[in-house]
């Protein structure tokens, strides 16, 4: 979310290994196990012979390390009986080589078959094509993806987060933070929700609410960079220089190697610079 000066993707890795397992988990009929749909290829002769289970788990993984190599080994299996699951490989390796639109098109795709067993499963394919379509710089269709994942596990509070994310980039603050407003009431422990109403409130010019919201995920944690970051920001617009640099020192201090401690350092340099404008967006 770029107006906020926030990372989303530092926050919650897009279709990491750990983020897939409900996909490879056992429902009534597994992957593996489910019948082609009446599109899917036929499995070669020796298709019995593979390790479906093992083969998702390898090809999801070299998805993130070399998503081109990947994306060919899926086809690959796809011609020897892989079916979904060697279409889910594909989608994934397309997301690691940056073509999103393809990716999120083929995440959607998989729901009415790869979906079909449980509700849960039917929502992470949505949630990653949501992710996959924001980075492709459409927040229409990616708040599409995310609604009609909430559809399916209307009590997720981490897809009201990402819906909330969605509609942000669209400029629609006040729709972001009611969807923030749900996930506080579902997990108040979670820092996320708090610095991105933080976030919310800063864009519809409410400091003070967006200064209290921070103030609470500092609380919860008092070492989250996005958090100080916004803090120091949110003080630099109030007036508050001796804070703001406070803060912006903390988060390079606590790993210069992210971008929140380049925007802090930017933002150091302009205010040492004597610039009177306030942090970039």
């Amino acid at each position: 979310m770029t107006r906020y000066n926030l990372p989303r993707a530092a926050l919650r890795p897009l279709l990491a290994a750990a983020a897939i397992a409900l996909l490879l988990a056992s429902p009534p009929a597994t992957a593996a196990d489910r019948k082609p749909a009446p599109h899917a290829d036929k499995a070669a002769p020796d298709a019995k012979a593979i390790d479906h289970a093992r083969q998702s788990s390898a090809c999801l993984k070299l998805a993130e390390q070399a998503p081109e190599k990947a994306f060919d080994s899926a086809l690959t299996w796809q011609d020897r009986g892989g079916g979904d699951m060697a279409r889910l490989c594909q989608a994934m390796a397309l997301f690691h080589q940056g073509q999103f639109q393809a990716a999120a098109t083929r995440l959607e795709d998989l729901v009415p078959t790869l979906g079909a067993d449980t509700p849960q499963g039917a929502a992470s394919l949505l949630a990653r094509a949501g992710w996959a379509w924001l980075r492709a710089g459409d927040d229409v269709k990616a708040e599409h993806a995310y609604t009609a994942a909430l559809s399916r596990t209307p009590a997720d509070p981490e897809l009201l987060i990402d819906r909330a994310f969605a509609r942000a980039e669209g400029q629609r603050y006040w729709d972001a933070v009611d969807d923030l407003n749900r996930a506080i009431e579902m997990n108040p422990r979670n820092a996320d929700p708090y610095i991105y109403r933080a976030g919310a409130y800063r864009e519809l010019g409410n400091h003070a609410k967006a200064l209290d919201d921070v103030g609470i995920a500092l609380q919860l944690q008092p070492t989250n960079p996005e958090a100080l970051l916004l803090r120091g920001n949110l003080r630099a617009l109030t007036g508050n220089q001796d804070g703001a640099r406070e803060d912006w020192q903390m988060v390079m201090k606590i790993d210069r190697d992210t971008s929140s401690a380049r925007a802090a350092a930017d933002n150091l340099a302009r205010m040492q610079a004597g610039n009177a404008a306030g942090p970039p967006k």
